[in-house]
């Protein structure tokens, strides 16, 4: 599969995806290498992973990352509940000593955290690791063996080395830098906000029932939001999520009816200084340059 017929598959599922971006994912399926997927929120880095999973017919698995997260939370632990009730049962039965150490400290008492699950599936998944720059810098040390060579040390087991390698995709907002080392092990590419055409593109493939006026409307008064200085900028979720309200209320013109019109901006504001700040003045002016 050539980049231009990844790029038309990640199309048919309704994912409009740049050159830039569509090169990038083949790049790191045909090397089998990460992807980081850097920008703001809500450019899609994450629909991109969704998207891929259902191009490739594999499944999705999904580490979102927050501070604090650590490797018992990510890669496995131990199942102690059963641990425990397998020793009390071995007590009952007189067993006692190595033979009850090595049963519960087998795969059977393992319990599979995203990371360890993507390396044991028969066939591929995409293993998406949202938001990593949320995590703490600790934790991208233990990424590392993953990224590698994807495999997990577990000291009672040994090395666990994957079935097979998951196509591993990386998102971070850029809320701090991550490591060199990380970024080393993965291939790299910077997610914008869609340029007009493309979010237009966006906009007739997940809505394919929308007028072409209220459609261009809608880009362009998004758009130019974006170019106001907000707490959350609206991203193509909340485009969609727009357009969708405004097709609900049967508004077929930004400019016919104000009241609705700032009603509707609940799907792109998300804040109440950035509710504030887009009056209803405001969205009209917004409104009368995108017709």
């Amino acid at each position: 599969m050539t980049w231009t017929d990844l790029q038309t598959a990640l199309g048919r599922e309704g994912y409009v995806a740049s050159d830039d971006l569509s090169v990038a994912l083949q790049l790191a399926l045909s090397l089998g290498r990460p992807l980081l997927l850097e920008g703001a929120a809500g450019v899609g880095k994450t629909e991109i992973a969704r998207t891929l999973s259902a191009v490739k017919d594999t499944q999705l698995i999904r580490l979102q990352c927050y501070e604090g997260l650590d490797a018992s939370q990510a890669i496995y632990e131990w199942n102690y509940q059963r641990q425990l009730l397998s020793i009390r049962a071995a007590a009952e039965a007189g067993e006692t000593g190595k033979t009850v150490e090595d049963r519960i400290f087998s795969r059977e008492f393992l319990l599979e955290r995203p990371l360890l699950a993507a390396i044991s599936q028969d066939v591929p998944p995409v293993l998406l690791i949202d938001e990593i720059d949320r995590a703490d810098e600790e934790f991208e040390a233990y990424l590392l063996e993953i990224l590698s060579d994807f495999q997990v040390s577990i000291p009672e087991l040994g090395t666990i080395t994957a079935i097979t390698r998951p196509l591993v995709i990386l998102t971070s907002n850029g809320t701090r830098d991550l490591s060199d080392a990380l970024r080393r092990r993965c291939l790299y590419t910077y997610v914008e906000y869609p340029d007009r055409e493309t979010e237009l593109a966006i906009l007739k493939a997940r809505c394919p029932q929308i007028d072409a006026q209220l459609g261009a409307q809608v880009i362009g008064f998004v758009q130019k939001l974006r170019e106001e200085e907000l707490e959350k900028t609206p991203g193509v979720a909340e485009m969609l999520d727009f357009a969708a309200a405004l097709m609900g209320l049967g508004i077929a013109d930004l400019t016919s009816d104000p009241a609705a019109l700032q009603a509707t901006l609940t799907t792109l504001l998300k804040t109440q200084s950035d509710q504030a700040q887009i009056t209803p003045e405001v969205a009209g002016r917004f409104a009368g340059k995108a017709a």
